[in-house]
C-alpha cells in the first residue's frame, strides 16, 4: 500500500508540510552513503601515505573573518543514526607530516566529482591566506580499469585566480 503513493509528507522548521518524492529520497540516501564511503577511503589512503589524519571540525565565519566551530547537524531519530551528527566542518580532513624538522599542515577536502562551491573556494582562499594550511587538496576520484583511484589536487594550482 504504501508503495502507491509516489511522495512523503515531511515537515520543515517551521512546521509547514513538505512532500519530497520517493525517488529522490532514495537517490539522496545512496549519494550520501557513497560519499561517506569515498571519504573514509581518502582518509586510509593519506594514512598508508604516512599522513596524520583528523577531521577538521571548525569552519570560516567570512563575515567575522575568523574561524569558528561547526555547527552540529540535528537529524530526527532516523534508523541506524544517532540523533545528533558531526562532521560539517570545512575542509573534510586536517593532516600533517613531518618534513625537515617542519610540519605541513594540509588541508583535504573531499569531493567525488572534483567540483567546488563558490564559496568553499573563498574559504579555501581564506585559510591559505591566513596561513591555517600550507596547502589545502582537493581529493576526487577516478576510474582506471573499473578501479576507483583518488586523485589530488592542491588548490592553489586548480584556482589560482582566488589567491588574488
Amino acid at each position: 500500500m504504501s508503495d502507491d503513493v509516489e511522495h512523503k509528507i515531511d515537515f520543515d522548521d517551521e512546521g509547514n508540510i513538505v512532500l519530497k518524492k520517493k525517488v529522490n529520497i532514495k537517490r539522496g540516501s545512496t549519494s550520501r552513503a557513497s560519499g561517506g564511503q569515498f571519504e573514509l577511503r581518502v582518509r586510509h589512503d593519506l594514512i598508508d601515505k604516512g599522513w596524520i589524519v583528523d577531521k577538521w571540525s571548525n569552519n570560516v565565519d567570512l563575515e567575522n573573518n575568523k574561524v569558528i566551530p561547526a555547527r552540529r547537524v540535528f537529524r530526527r531519530f532516523k534508523a541506524n543514526m544517532g540523533v545528533m551528527t558531526i562532521g560539517t566542518g570545512f575542509p573534510d580532513f586536517i593532516s600533517f607530516q613531518l618534513m625537515d624538522d617542519k610540519y605541513k599542515i594540509v588541508g583535504v577536502e573531499v569531493k567525488m566529482n572534483n567540483k567546488l562551491s563558490r564559496e568553499e573556494k573563498i574559504k579555501c582562499a581564506w585559510y591559505l591566506k591566513n596561513k591555517i594550511f600550507s596547502e589545502v587538496w582537493i581529493a576526487s576520484k577516478y576510474k582506471d580499469k573499473n578501479r576507483v583511484m583518488i586523485k589530488y589536487e592542491n588548490f592553489v594550482e586548480t584556482y589560482p585566480k582566488f589567491l588574488i
